[in-house]
C-alpha cells in the first residue's frame, strides 16, 4: 500500500474524527497500566503521536516525561496547540530513526501506527535501542488473522480487502520484533465502551480521519457513506457498536 501523507488532508479532521471519550481514555489507561511496572515515574515514548491523543494521558498516568515522535509537521502543530502538557515534548522523527539516545525511555506506545512504518525491521531495532533493558512496548495494531468487525467497513466496496492489505498476521509481527531482540509477552483484546450513538459515530467517521479511506476510490467512499446513512437512520440514537482493540505487549531483552 502506498504511504499516507498526513500533511496533505488528514491533519485537518484528525483530532475531531479520532477523539476519545472520557470512558475510552480510562479504558486505555487501565490497559496500559496493567502491562507496565507499578513504579513511578516512568519515562515514555509515544511513537506516531499525531495530534496528541495519548501523550498527555501517558504523562499524567505514569508521571514521567513523554516524547511524542511524529513525522507529520501539521499533526505536530495541532498537538502543540491543542494537546500541550508540561511533561510532553512533540518532536519530528520516525520509527526507523528515533531522535532519542540509547535506553532513554522505560516504555513505548505505538497506537495504530505500525502499519505506516515502511522499514519494519529497522523500526523494531530502533525501538529496542531507545527503550531500556526490561522496558515494555505497547503495540496497538490490527492483525490480518484477527481483523476486527468494524461497524462501518463492510459498507464500503473493497473495504475489508483494503483493511486487510494494510496489516500483517501476528506471526509476521512477532518474527520482526523477535529478530530485533524483543519477546512477545501477550496478545490481548481490550474491551472498549461505546463511543456514543450511531449518529455521533457516523459524524466522526465523515471526517475521514481513518487512513483506510486514503486507499479507496471517491466513488466507493460516496457509496459507503450513503449506505451508512441508510443504516444509521433506522436507529440514530442507539449506542454505536464497538470492536475490541488488539494490544500486543513486548518486552525488551
Amino acid at each position: 500500500m502506498r504511504p499516507v501523507d498526513y500533511d496533505d488532508r488528514l491533519h485537518r479532521g484528525y483530532a475531531a474524527g479520532r477523539a476519545l471519550t472520557g470512558a475510552q481514555r480510562a479504558a486505555w489507561a487501565r490497559a496500559f497500566a496493567a502491562r507496565l511496572l507499578a513504579v513511578r515515574p516512568l519515562r515514555g515514548l509515544d511513537l506516531g503521536s499525531g495530534t496528541g491523543r495519548f501523550a498527555p494521558l501517558l504523562a499524567a498516568e505514569f508521571g514521567g516525561p513523554v516524547t511524542g515522535v511524529e513525522p507529520s509537521r501539521r499533526m505536530r502543530e495541532q498537538a502543540v496547540a491543542h494537546a500541550a502538557h508540561p511533561r510532553v515534548a512533540y518532536v519530528p522523527g520516525r520509527a526507523e530513526a528515533l531522535p532519542l539516545p540509547d535506553g532513554a525511555v522505560d516504555f513505548g506506545l505505538s497506537f495504530l501506527v505500525w502499519h505506516h512504518v515502511r522499514d519494519k525491521p529497522a523500526g523494531a531495532r530502533e525501538l529496542h535501542r531507545v527503550l531500556r533493558p526490561g522496558g515494555t512496548l505497547l503495540l496497538r495494531t490490527e492483525l490480518t488473522d484477527r481483523l476486527p468487525a468494524l461497524w462501518y467497513i463492510d459498507a464500503f466496496p473493497r473495504g475489508r480487502e483494503i483493511l486487510g492489505a494494510l496489516y500483517e498476521p501476528l506471526s509476521a509481527v512477532r518474527a520482526t520484533f523477535e529478530a530485533a531482540g524483543w519477546e512477545l509477552a501477550s496478545v490481548a483484546e481490550v474491551e472498549l465502551p461505546a463511543p456514543g450513538t450511531w449518529a455521533e459515530a457516523l459524524a466522526r467517521l465523515r471526517t475521514r480521519a481513518f487512513s483506510v479511506f486514503e486507499h479507496m476510490r471517491e466513488a466507493d467512499v460516496d457509496a459507503g457513506f450513503a449506505e451508512l446513512e441508510r443504516r444509521v437512520a433506522a436507529a440514530p440514537r442507539a449506542p454505536a457498536p464497538v470492536a475490541p482493540g488488539t494490544l500486543l505487549t513486548l518486552r525488551r531483552a
